[in-house]
């Protein structure tokens, strides 16, 4: 995700140009467009690839080759999985927009992007349980989801530590990759 500013300064063009260019990507459905808290004057707004965008009409295939065989290479018993979930919730707090109001629904926002195409299956005032309609992982998944699935669940972590930090990962239900229907059970405040 990135601002319209930063944007704009890395292809050397004016924002005001820049934000046509990404008004005209979104309503193509090629991005997704978020507005970030806390500005004053006129309303920043951040851009992600959306998470259905079919660029050419083809969903896009980037990395997924090199996804597969790098999870063929790791072996799950000689690799922790612990390790894996770390480096995943490392990678989460990377993948964090800056600027959000921290929420729950920010983090389905950025799994939306990733397009995991997450709904709310149960909501109360205590807990959440948040559904994946589609594993984006699901070719490395086959080549071993056990890696695949802690990466994901470290991950989901590190979203939680920016993004929600007062909710905590009570349960995460991995599910066929092929079928998708993973599980997010979210604690979202301490029981009384």
């Amino acid at each position: 995700m990135a601002k319209t500013a930063e944007l704009a300064k890395r292809v050397e063009l004016h924002p005001n140009g820049v934000r046509i260019h990404l008004e005209r990507l979104e309503e193509a459905g090629l991005v997704a467009r978020v507005r970030l808290q806390g500005a004053r004057g006129r309303p920043a707004h951040a851009w992600m690839v959306a998470p259905d965008a079919r660029p050419g009409g083809r969903e896009p295939r980037a990395y997924r080759d090199v996804a597969r065989w790098l999870a063929r290479s790791l072996n799950a018993r000689r690799m922790s999985l612990r390790g894996l979930e770390q480096t995943g919730r490392e990678v989460g707090r990377e993948l964090a927009p800056s600027g959000c109001a921290p929420s729950v629904e920010a983090i389905e926002q950025v799994l939306a992007a990733l397009g995991f195409a997450p709904y709310v299956q149960s909501r109360d005032q205590e807990r959440m349980t948040i559904c994946l309609g589609n594993c984006p992982y699901r070719d490395a998944a086959r080549e071993n989801q056990a890696a695949i699935c802690a990466l994901h669940k470290g991950v989901t972590r590190g979203l939680l530590d920016i993004l929600a930090p007062d909710a905590k990962l009570e349960r995460f239900v991995p599910r066929d990759p092929a079928s998708a229907g993973c599980m997010i059970g979210l604690r979202l405040r301490a029981a009384r």
